[in-house]
């Protein structure tokens, strides 16, 4: 198996320390961890701001869609967010992160973190269209405003299963614009047997059988 390029090393490092602990990360550390030179890093970024805009970009990933039916993958968004949260290493949106510690609005990040959140968006409407509801465009986005919200309620609250509370509203919007996901059957609840007192005894009553001792047995 062939060694990771200087290039792959330094992408890898940057990741785990911009996300951990923010892109206020020197280049510095990043090198020293990447096991560069400065100059190397250099080479393959030439400033700190160009390895943001790598670290971003290599985060964008196209979002798989299936044949199964659409309310079903998009709940299941919601299900893969619900094991996010519980990762020990969850610190929110990276995007979202990148932007909020840059400060620049004319920076590379926000267009990339643009860009990641309307392809979720877009992810959301084609589902959507593929269900025949009437306003796919504006329940994308509604979608989406509940995936954030999820998101920023788990970083704050240490709590995965705010991701249910989420996609129970998801569920709610996906039904009331007609496009309904199958849920569990209800378990049926056993039909109690019958007491023992009121069955048939020999194909006679409990009142038959009292007249037919009280004529076997007169008084």
């Amino acid at each position: 198996m062939s060694q990771k390029s200087s290039n792959e090393r330094i992408l890898e490092t940057a990741d785990r320390l911009f996300y951990g602990q923010g892109t206020v990360i020197g280049v510095d550390t990043i090198a020293a961890e990447a096991g560069v030179s400065k100059r190397t890093l250099y080479n393959h970024f030439p400033s700190k701001d160009t390895l943001i805009v790598a670290y971003l970009q290599r985060r964008l990933r196209p979002i798989a869609t299936t044949d199964a039916p659409p309310a079903q993958q998009i709940l299941g968004d919601f299900d893969r967010l619900e094991r996010a949260f519980g990762w020990e290493g969850f610190r929110g949106c990276a995007f979202v992160n990148a932007v909020a510690e840059l400060k620049d609005p004319q920076h590379a990040a926000n267009a990339i973190a643009l860009e990641f959140k309307e392809r979720r968006r877009q992810w959301f409407q084609a589902l959507l269209e593929r269900g025949g509801v009437a306003d796919p465009a504006g329940l994308s986005l509604q979608l989406l405003l509940l995936v954030d919200g999820a998101i920023a309620a788990a970083l704050v609250r240490k709590d995965p299963m705010v991701a249910r509370a989420a996609k129970e509203a998801a569920r709610v919007l996906l039904q009331a614009a007609g496009l309904g996901a199958s849920s569990p059957e209800p378990t049926p609840t056993p039909t109690p047997p019958e007491p023992p007192a009121s069955r048939p005894v020999l194909g006679l009553t409990p009142r038959g059988l009292r007249s037919r001792f009280r004529r076997i047995v007169p008084r």
